[in-house]
């Protein structure tokens, strides 16, 4: 795309709205979106540039030497990071900035901090460092740099996945089966699918293959009673339904209101008669605790620091910190406690989390088997081998960018003696 002083000057206000990051990035876009009225090429760029910022922001600081202004931070993500050479940016470049600009093109990334290289903030490494070796932080971190591809999910209800992606792939989208989830569908490139005749049709929803596969873990039959304890805008739920052929009933509980009304034109699409949608003031409401005892499956995709999804929203290692994390790690030990209460003997738990810190996985779900002896942990990959679906990463299930393609997730199988 050509650049233009009109097109730099959209991208420095776009940046200059969203950097403080007070809320998401992307909501704060979506706001800047509303109050300029610009062209389709513009808002590409516009968002093209703002994510790479995000992405690479480490980077882009410390080639900036101490002047990180939204205009120089721009021009450095274009010329290192936005396939621009410095022949195109050049017209738009004062005086002293061709020369820094070449600089900034010759850095060498092995030469700077593991931080830097990582794009991890320090307390991050710092955390992880207990975990992993130094290697393992850096192929993380730049898994984590790279943007995510668009993963489907067929509606089992209404459509098989064959047909989908021939129907896709007949329309020229380069779109694949997913390697693990017998659902999914992964789609390369930038396709708009909002007014889509499958999506409209309830046919498909846009969700990760590892968010997929925590509904295998889980597993629920056709009959079964199940709650979706942490339900968000309902991408979960809508799937467990049909794995169930919308017979039994499901509970989708969530806390707040704004996502579960997100989940009504979902739920309208999908041909589901079985689900629920129920709003809690908090994990030990009311309309939690009827249920006690009387449940055969519970997914707790629990609050998290979403650490794990940084290729879609590279905003949140800026949004988090050590003290954060602390204060979710207390919220999901009482999820966990009170959403275990609802589970009959011999019914099945999946705790999950998109993030790979280890403080607010095994160590939330080893806490509570000490405390719970009720519980036993199932291994993931037997649960998963059920399903036919080979994927084996031990006792628990810990999908990495790097390895799965997926967002990072984790996941525990407890079951109740």
């Amino acid at each position: 795309m050509l650049l233009t002083e009109y097109r730099l000057d959209l991208v420095i206000q776009a940046l200059r709205s969203i950097l403080p990051l007070a809320h998401p990035a992307d909501a704060l876009l979506r706001e800047f979106f509303q109050h300029e009225r610009i062209g389709s090429n513009e808002r590409a760029l516009v968002a093209e540039t703002i994510f790479g910022v995000l992405r690479h922001r480490l980077f882009l600081e410390q080639a900036c030497a101490g002047q990180a202004t939204p205009r120089r931070l721009t021009l450095a993500c274009w010329a290192r990071f936005g396939g621009y050479n410095l022949r195109e940016i050049a017209p738009l470049l004062k005086r002293d900035e061709n020369d820094w600009l070449g600089k900034v093109k010759a850095i060498q990334l092995a030469d700077l901090p593991l931080s830097v290289q990582a794009e991890l903030p320090e307390w991050l490494v710092e955390k992880l460092r207990a975990e992993m070796a130094d290697e393992a932080i850096l192929a993380l971190g730049c898994s984590m740099q790279q943007p995510a591809a668009l993963d489907l999910r067929v509606n089992t209800l209404l459509a098989g996945r064959d047909e989908v992606l021939q129907s896709l792939q007949a329309e020229g989208m380069d779109a694949q089966a997913t390697p693990w989830s017998p659902i999914g569908i992964r789609v390369r490139g930038k396709p708009s699918l909002s007014r889509h005749p499958l999506f409209l049709t309830g046919k498909l929803e846009v969700q990760d293959e590892g968010s997929q596969l925590l509904g295998f873990l889980l597993a629920p039959k056709r009959n079964d009673m199940v709650v979706d304890f942490c339900a968000g805008s309902g991408g979960k739920a809508l799937m467990l339904g049909a794995m169930m052929h919308s017979q039994g009933r499901l509970y989708a509980f969530d806390v707040s209101e704004k996502r579960l009304a997100n989940l009504k034109p979902r739920l309208k699409r999908s041909g589901l008669s079985n689900l629920h949608p129920q709003l809690i003031a908090h994990e030990n409401d009311s309309k939690v605790k009827r249920l006690a005892g009387k449940i055969d499956r519970v997914l707790v995709d629990a609050p998290c620091s979403g650490l794990g999804t940084l290729r879609r929203n590279p905003d949140v290692k800026f949004r988090q910190s050590p003290q954060s994390i602390a204060e979710l790690a207390q919220k999901q030990a009482a999820i966990l406690a009170a959403s275990g209460k609802l589970l009959k003997p011999g019914g099945r738990l999946v705790y999950a989390t998109c993030s790979f810190l280890h403080e607010e996985n095994r160590a939330i779900v080893e806490a509570f088997l000490e405390a719970h002896s009720g519980f036993v942990l199932h291994p993931a990959g037997e649960a998963l081998a059920q399903q036919l679906i080979p994927l084996d990463t031990g006792t628990y299930l810990q999908l990495l960018p790097q390895v799965h393609g997926t967002d990072a997730f984790f996941a525990a199988v407890l079951e109740r003696t």
